[in-house]
């Protein structure tokens, strides 16, 4: 029904945020919940609406009520947690890619790595 009712917007990785619940990656966004209009469109979710969520996070109305509270709590240690959560699960599919591939495989021919790698461009988020 989109774009007269809001698109469902979620994060794959894991994100330490009040607004966005962690293992679902669902956002708390009022803009998409409550106040959406058709002259809305995706550009302003990505460009305008989801960079002020992350950079200004609502406490005061949490998906994820331990981080809410952590950040009304202590500030320096909800940034640490943040920063544990960014090295912990915000690696790319293609960085992902990789390290299976290290693994699970000690040599593969330079024409198998091309493909893969074009392969694994393909399907990195932007």
């Amino acid at each position: 029904a989109y774009p007269y009712k809001s698109p469902s917007i979620g994060f794959l990785n894991r994100i330490y945020h009040p607004n966005v619940d962690e293992m679902s990656g669902s956002v708390c966004l009022d803009v998409l919940n409550q106040s959406w209009s058709p002259m809305f469109d995706l550009s302003n979710i990505f460009e305008v609406f989801l960079p002020q969520l992350l950079l200004y996070p609502n406490p005061t109305d949490p998906l994820n009520e331990e981080a809410a509270a952590l950040m009304m709590r202590d500030r320096n240690l909800y940034d640490q947690r943040v920063k544990e959560h960014s090295a912990k699960y915000a690696k790319s599919e293609l960085e992902g890619r990789k390290q299976e591939d290290e693994s699970s495989s000690d040599e593969i021919s330079d024409d198998e790595y091309s493909s893969c790698e074009e392969e694994m461009t393909v399907h990195t988020d932007p």
